[in-house]
């Protein structure tokens, strides 16, 4: 089983190095690939280097690797340019919806750290683990639009408004932190579930026993 785990957290591995290899080839803009591959690759760097001192579970690494393959291709077209027609034209909305939908699986990463807080022992149930996962997964949106903001700031040109990809929609900051939130209380829910029925199989096969 630890040898079959091994194996789909090597192919996932090479999905993003391979997701990373293609998006680098001809770019919309260098500048912007630069910046949005730089936050995917220092995930990475984080999980690899910490993997030894607490390694998530499987369902933890794909919220990871959803948001990191869903980085690397706004990264090569940036993410107001992703060819979305086939989605955007059929519901008729007037902007690109890739970045909300980027937003979205941001709010996943509660899945890992309700995962980390719980089997660390820093709280005392799933449910608290991820109240305060979804918390810190706010945090982190609002902390991010304020760095969107200030590149977008000190840039001051085209890679600037293409990283901060607000459309022309003054509420768009809001907007992503809304996704970031609505994203993390679907995984907070689904991690909370997942860890009620382990504990009910156990109990049944302790009692069964």
């Amino acid at each position: 089983m630890r040898d079959k785990t091994a194996k789909i957290e090597m192919a996932m591995l090479a999905a993003v190095a391979v997701a990373t290899i293609v998006s680098a080839v001809k770019p919309h803009s260098v500048a912007v690939w630069v910046t949005e591959i730089f936050w995917s690759l220092g995930l990475l760097a984080i999980l690899l280097l910490t993997r030894r001192s607490f390694r998530f579970s499987l369902a933890a690494y794909a919220c990871f690797l959803v948001w990191m393959m869903l980085q690397t291709i706004g990264a090569h077209y940036t993410f107001e340019l992703v060819p979305m027609d086939w989605f955007k034209v059929p519901l008729g909305l007037a902007r690109n919806p890739y970045d909300r939908i980027a937003h979205f699986t941001v709010g996943w990463f509660a899945f890992p750290f309700a995962e980390l807080f719980f089997r660390k022992g820093w709280v005392k149930s799933a449910a608290l683990a991820a109240f305060f996962a979804v918390m810190t997964v706010v945090a982190m949106a609002g902390l991010w639009e304020i760095v969107e903001w200030q590149y977008a700031v000190i840039d001051g040109g085209d890679a600037g408004a293409a990283f901060l990809g607000s459309q022309g929609d003054v509420w768009d900051a809001q907007k992503d932190i809304l996704c970031d939130t609505l994203g993390s209380i679907c995984a907070a829910v689904l991690f909370v579930n997942l860890c009620r029925n382990k504990v009910n199989a156990q109990s049944r096969a302790s009692r069964s026993g």
